[in-house]
């Protein structure tokens, strides 16, 4: 009898777990809740377990062990769902919605009216970048760097890991226009080029002009950044924040006045250098931190106007015991302290359906300041100076059915003050200052974009600026063919204040066209011609900080660039991947170079150290890119020279007897990779590599011994190359980890950098010991940075 139980018991048991786990559901288009009966179901990633039991009214049925299961459901041209199912559980129902990739969000560097904007739209080099795919990308120290994100996009790269900006397309940093708001951007870096300016949850496009360039923008001759902040909500109170290993931020957004007037304010502040020792013992003695306020408002007045109200303010402090040069200072420690103000109001008034008058006013002012300890006193010696813009524009934006219109004019005032030194009670330094620089500039531009055609397209942009460089300033004559210097000179001019020292002026033609070969595919052309009146003068590979600003004047001309492109687009799989080709050469004369020896700290005349000549910089960018579904990302190579040559001098002045060098930046390959994995609602995956060949630097040929000192004898300038760079960096991102639905949402990034430890070199420098001169190398990220970051919005 028992064992006849035990017979029974058995069975029963066979028979319950023999039922197993049982799913019946459905599969149906989420736009039109039509059925998707090709629809393939896949177990537990297993191809050699799918099913295409999915019948034509889309239902599907499916029996499986009692166990942890992992259910994949795919459809081409439709998102994947996926679900986890727990063991235990016996009957199931799925009433599955997919949504079509047409109608998903391109999450990839794409254009503002992605496919129309692509392929039809009459401009090159024109980037819209999403600032939620920045977001996902690995970054060092689990900060979003909005700079050096951009250096994965084809034609954009920089000098090396912390340097001040980016080089585009050839164009030295200060050639790249960084507005912000309409407000320029003089330093977009923190902490010497280790983080970006400006809070990155507040900043809501990122517009790249690369290649054609609108002709409301002005001022540089290579390249614009148009960064575009959020506007406060006017219906819901939100705050945002994130901590890091290296900054904390918080946003705080609030409607004053319910569908007519918002407010954020949004801070964030680095303050741990305590963290830098840890990473490098060579940072023991380093003091860094830097912090920075964004405000903004928007006021619906009523149907037709609005004011937007913005500022931004940011101060850096950089502690270090190398000593800087001031004059007569022997001190024990340096620190650079620089601040930014950025102001900006602007009108908006709708006069009709079709056309509309904006009018802003704009303020801007970067401060600079290095300070050095005295030795015996404690003393501190400050070396001040600061660049400062002034502006008011008005525009007309008129909207027709083939034409869109918009011109303005353009009022701007420059204050520049080079360098002053203030001795404080130093016994042994004076006080000296560098005279004021003053300009004008006037501009009216006009662009237009016409649909000629279903298949032609063009976009028309004319600029005309009139710059003025006034006084107080005096002007000095130099004898004609020799070197500009204190011994050539024969008399000077007194130029009274606000009087016209010197005046450039010009126009600036802007072209664009398209043709359509059909529907996936495009060629385009590009003219630019553009005009800088004011630069960065340097003798380091990328500027710091504190480098000097100059106007154009009487000896000092304006930069003039010449920008030709060509490209092909086209796109693939109902707009899922696309692919760009684009060609340029840039003629830019005017260029800013260093004579030999250069010192521009308090000179009073730096036409002495200048010396000026042209730039030809050219190259080729493919960039393909998978913009939907689970897996996105882009891949780019870029085929890129710069050359300089300098030939306004005599022949002691010119830079390698007057022939052609390998600018700073000319790094001729550079291959970059960007991979975006979406496993669910909650989790995905980031890896990014990016490659690049060594940029130049000079190496002398031999070493000279005079009275015990040994000096470096220079043949030519950039003459050698450090080695190739290349790194990889991975990010995992966990978005609402408790996965409930409240309104405080987190999120955890787990993020490396410089995945395989990489001793990439940023520099190679010269250093004598014991009458034996060695080259060493010096690296800024060699070995691998683990970073943990939590942001939240609630």
């Amino acid at each position: 009898m028992k064992a006849l139980y035990l017979i029974c018991f058995l069975l029963t048991g066979f028979g319950v777990n023999a039922q197993g786990l049982k799913i019946t559901g459905t599969v149906k288009d989420s736009a039109t809740n039509a059925p998707l009966p090709d629809a393939t179901i896949i177990i537990d990633y297993r191809k050699n377990l799918s099913t295409d039991k999915v019948d034509e009214k889309g239902n599907f049925s499916i029996e499986l062990p009692t166990d942890d299961h992992v259910i994949t459901i795919r459809h081409i041209g439709y998102e994947t769902f996926r679900t986890f199912i727990k063991s235990g559980v016996q009957k199931l129902n799925l009433n599955v919605l997919l949504a079509p990739t047409s109608s998903q969000l391109e999450e990839v560097i794409v254009t503002s009216k992605g496919y129309d904007q692509t392929i039809r739209q009459p401009i090159l080099g024109s980037l819209q970048i999403n600032i939620k795919t920045l977001e996902k990308l690995p970054s060092a120290f689990g900060e979003l760097d909005i700079l050096r994100s951009l250096q994965m996009l084809p034609g954009v790269s920089s000098v090396g890991e912390a340097s001040n900006g980016v080089n585009i397309r050839g164009g030295t940093t200060d050639q790249t226009l960084i507005l912000l708001d309409d407000t320029p951007i003089f330093n977009p870096t923190h902490m010497f080029g280790l983080f970006s300016v400006i809070p990155p949850n507040t900043v809501n496009s990122l517009d790249l002009y690369k290649g054609n360039v609108p002709a409301r923008f002005g001022g540089r001759v290579a390249s614009v950044l148009d960064i575009s902040t959020k506007n406060p909500s006017l219906d819901k109170f939100k705050i945002s924040g994130g901590i890091s290993l290296v900054s904390n931020r918080l946003m705080i957004d609030v409607p004053v006045i319910k569908g007519k007037l918002g407010v954020y304010i949004a801070g964030r502040g680095a303050f741990n250098d305590f963290i830098l020792p840890k990473l490098d013992k060579r940072l023991s003695n380093i003091r860094a931190k830097f912090g920075e306020l964004s405000a903004k408002s928007f006021y619906r007045i009523d149907d037709k106007n609005t004011l937007t109200l913005m500022g931004y303010y940011s101060n850096d402090y950089f502690k270090t015991d190398l000593l800087t040069n001031l004059p007569n200072v022997v001190g024990t420690d340096t620190y650079y302290k620089h601040i930014t103000l950025n102001g900006m109001a602007r009108w908006l008034h709708v006069i009709s359906s079709r056309l509309n008058l904006q009018t802003s006013f704009i303020f801007a002012k970067y401060s600079p300041e290095i300070g050095t300890k005295e030795k015996a006193t404690d003393n501190i010696v400050q070396l001040e100076s600061s660049v400062a813009q002034q502006q008011i524009k008005s525009n007309l934006n008129y909207q027709l059915e083939n034409h869109k219109i918009e011109t303005g004019i353009v009022g701007t005032r420059y204050e520049i003050r080079p360098g002053t030194l203030v001795p404080g009670l130093s016994e042994s330094v004076n006080y000296i200052t560098t005279p004021t620089e003053r300009a004008n500039e006037l501009a009216w531009y006009l662009d237009d974009e016409i649909k000629i055609s279903p298949k032609l397209a063009m976009s028309f942009g004319l600029r005309y600026s009139y710059f003025m460089a006034i006084g107080k300033s005096i002007i000095r004559n130099y004898v004609s063919g020799q070197p500009r210097d204190d011994f050539s000179v024969t008399d000077s001019t007194s130029i009274g204040n606000g009087k016209i020292s010197k005046a450039y002026g010009g126009f600036e033609p802007r072209l664009g066209l398209s043709y359509l070969l059909n529907d996936q595919v495009s060629l385009k052309f590009g003219y630019n011609l553009m005009r800088q009146y004011i630069q960065v003068v340097s003798n380091t590979a990328t500027p710091i900080p504190t480098s000097r600003w100059k106007t154009s004047d009487t000896h000092i001309k304006p930069q003039i660039s010449n920008l030709f492109t060509a490209g092909v687009y086209k796109t693939f799989t109902d707009n899922i991947y696309e692919m760009t080709v684009e060609g340029y050469y840039r003629f830019a004369n005017n260029i800013i170079d260093y004579k030999p020896g250069a010192d521009f700290l308090l000179q009073k005349y730096p036409e002495t150290q200048l010396i000026q000549g042209k730039n030809k910089s050219y190259g080729i960018e493919v960039m393909l890119s998978k913009k939907k579904g689970q897996l996105k990302g882009w891949a780019n190579y870029t085929f890129a020279r710069s050359f300089n040559r300098t030939d306004q001098g005599t022949l002691i002045e010119l830079v390698n007897r007057g022939d052609w060098y390998a600018a700073n930046y000319d790094k001729p390959h550079s291959f970059n990779a960007s991979m975006d994995i979406t496993v669910d609602s909650h989790n995905s995956f980031g890896f990014t590599f990016a490659y690049s060949s060594g940029r130049p630097y000079s190496e002398p040929i031999g070493f000279i011994n005079y009275q015990n000192n040994v000096y470096p004898f220079y043949d030519k300038r950039n003459n050698k190359r450090i080695p190739d760079y290349h790194r990889l960096d991975f990010a995992w991102n966990i978005y609402n980890p408790s996965m409930k639905n409240r309104r405080w949402q987190g999120q955890w990034t787990f993020s490396v950098y410089n995945l395989y430890a990489r001793k990439n070199a940023y520099s190679v420098f010269f250093k004598t010991e014991n009458t034996v001169t060695k080259s060493y190398q010096l690296n800024i990220f060699a070995t691998p940075i683990v970073t943990v970051a939590y942001n939240f919005v609630f």
